[in-house]
């Protein structure tokens, strides 16, 4: 039976019809997929897209050479790891994984113009595939984003319209103008989360067709996690592996919702934080992001604020540039590794999201 998509009441709707919300106001997720197995990867890609047969029906791709990104071995604290640096993508983030998928999709069914919000990444990212599949783009973006991040949009033919306030607030006057142009955000659309996806089959190739035993990743709204939850499940379903990986996730202590419903701790209120591209107060698909962590018996932590900047000074002096947005993984993975979430002798993955080289006012308060 052909997949659909389908919304939180459980209303089903075709793959090929342009839509980013259900009837009922829910996200969407595609309908659970069977995964793939070894043989099914194309290795004569060099690109995600090497994955595609785990896609849920065929689309001519928009592709601006997105994955295949190194898996790098390091150790932090006497803890080893391998990190995934995935700011060898094309915009220098992992948010191409999501956004060469959706614009393909969008682009096959015909969308001329589309509407984003972002705190900087996902604004770049689809500014870009927009581009290379002559899509007219309107990114809204917080007016604190980093202005390296607003550039690169403008760079790439996308108008870019800054909103006063919080990052919610970009997100809800995005909402408001999705009925004068199509809403292709990467918080709501599924074939965004169908794209990050692959960054698990790309992990399990990686390691030899096998998975780890833990990623640690930070999450503002959660598509890495969401993304991670459905490839190593499918991956499961497949038979390919024989159990999920522990998703182990931080998101920074000043804005970290997920981290207090998982927690079942309430917070006062949520103060400004150096890793803007997690700044999300209130996630979309946070009961799918919570219900993906407990399903595979992972955890969360709320990184201390005062530990975000000294972890990008420390990664840097190793020579990872990466934006203080991934760099909290790394005081993350110190407090799993206390907790007992990661043992001797487990292969653990740790992703970094995107690079410095796009925070740099950040960056240059830190120095």
């Amino acid at each position: 039976m052909t997949a659909r998509l389908v919304d939180r009441s459980g209303r089903t709707y075709p793959l090929d019809e342009p839509r980013w919300r259900g009837d009922d106001g829910s996200p969407l997720l595609v309908e659970p997929l069977p995964g793939i197995t070894r043989d099914d990867v194309d290795t004569g890609r060099r690109s995600q897209w090497r994955y595609a047969a785990a896609l849920p029906g065929p689309v001519p791709p928009v592709s601006l050479g997105e994955g295949c990104t190194p898996l790098l071995p390091m150790e932090f604290g006497g803890i080893p790891v391998v990190v995934k640096p995935e700011w060898f993508n094309p915009t220098a983030s992992f948010k191409d994984r999501g956004t060469t998928v959706m614009i393909s999709v969008l682009a096959a069914q015909g969308v001329p113009a589309i509407l984003e919000d972002s705190s900087g990444n996902g604004g770049s990212s689809v500014a870009a595939y927009a581009a290379a599949a002559g899509i007219d783009a309107l990114i809204l973006a917080p007016e604190s984003t980093s202005e390296a991040k607003i550039r690169q949009s403008r760079a790439h033919g996308a108008g870019v319209e800054l909103v006063p306030g919080p990052r919610q607030a970009s997100a809800e006057e995005a909402v408001r103008r999705s009925a004068e142009r199509f809403y292709a955000s990467h918080n709501w659309h599924p074939f965004f989360l169908q794209g990050t996806k692959l960054l698990a089959y790309e992990i399990w190739e990686d390691l030899g067709f096998g998975a780890p035993d833990a990623v640690v990743l930070p999450a503002g709204a959660g598509s890495l996690v969401l993304g991670c939850h459905l490839g190593f499940g499918e991956l499961l379903a497949s038979g390919a592996i024989r159990r999920r990986p522990r998703l182990l996730v931080s998101q920074p202590a000043n804005v970290s919702p997920l981290v207090s419903a998982f927690t079942g701790v309430e917070p006062t209120s949520w103060s400004p934080t150096i890793a803007e591209g997690t700044a999300i107060a209130a996630p979309v698909r946070a009961p799918e992001v919570l219900a993906a962590i407990r399903a595979s018996g992972g955890d969360m932590v709320a990184v201390p604020e005062d530990a975000i900047g000294p972890a990008t000074l420390g990664l840097a002096r190793r020579g990872h540039y990466a934006e203080p947005t991934s760099a909290q993984v790394v005081p993350a993975l110190a407090e799993f590794a206390r907790r007992g979430a990661i043992s001797p002798g487990d292969t653990v993955v740790t992703i970094l999201t995107g690079s410095a080289l796009k925070a740099a006012d950040s960056i240059t308060a830190l120095l």
